[in-house]
């Protein structure tokens, strides 16, 4: 068994589930305690189960419960230096610094970081490895660079940002301040960002895509599926948009 799933993505929050039969990650934490009890409990997991979390990087959305979440459970927290510095509660049950050029093993995966222009102090996204099956993770990304290609080639699923359309962003409510930010090289990744990314791949064993961090003021899934239709491979017969909500449920990389 190598599987994974969203809990929710988007601006009010973020985590995300890997798992064998031995071992469950946690890849940030937007919601508190209780909430992430809630949305695990309709995939059969608890939070007592999860071996450790990784931190992609500070902002709220992705690391408001990561502290106390570790706290009250005993969870190791794997996080880089520059995601510790920007911390405002780094009373973590316990710290493990990483590099985002340096791959590590956690339980039975095998973890590779890799980093990302984004607009924190040191953010980094993720390859999770397990069986010969490859899974990527890549979110809160301004642009697109080689190490982020070479990274993400050759993955047998990808969950993939497709964070705003740049239409809605520039007509939308957001201040022109905001919508630069989000708009800037170390912003976010807009549909075509992602369209470019994907045809940039080798995506030859790419299975399942799941779309990620959707806003909801600044995009849509129809505009998404649109925008990555004549991208995604044949060879990819489940592609969704993950929801706010509810994320995803448990995708099985060896069904």
């Amino acid at each position: 068994m190598f599987r994974f799933a969203s809990l929710g993505s988007g601006s009010k929050g973020n985590a995300t589930l890997v798992a064998t039969g031995n071992t469950l990650l946690l890849v940030d934490c937007g919601y508190s305690a209780a909430e992430v009890r809630r949305r695990m409990a309709p995939l059969g997991v608890d939070p007592t189960d999860i071996t450790a979390i990784l931190v992609t990087h500070e902002h709220g959305d992705h690391i408001r419960g990561v502290a106390v979440l570790s706290r009250k459970y005993a969870i190791p927290v794997h996080l880089t230096h520059g995601t510790l510095r920007g911390c405002r509660d780094d009373g973590f049950h316990q710290i493990h610094i990483i590099s985002p050029h340096r791959s590590f093993r956690l339980g039975d995966i095998d973890v590779t970081p890799y980093p990302v222009p984004h607009d924190a102090g040191e953010p980094c996204q993720f390859v999770f490895a397990h069986g010969g099956r490859r899974l990527g993770l890549l979110t809160d990304a301004g642009s697109v660079t080689p190490h982020m290609i070479e990274a993400l080639d050759g993955c047998h699923a990808l969950m993939l940002e497709c964070n705003y359309d740049p239409d809605m962003l520039a007509n939308g409510p957001y201040p022109p301040a905001l919508q630069r930010r989000i708009d800037g090289r170390f912003g976010h990744l807009a549909n075509h960002q992602a369209r470019e990314l994907l045809a940039a791949l080798d995506t030859s064993l790419l299975r399942v895509l799941r779309l990620m961090h959707l806003s909801e003021k600044n995009n849509h899934p129809d505009l998404v599926l649109a925008a990555l239709r004549d991208v995604s491979p044949a060879c990819c017969r489940d592609v969704r948009v993950a929801s706010q909500d509810g994320g995803f449920a448990w995708v099985d990389l060896f069904d």
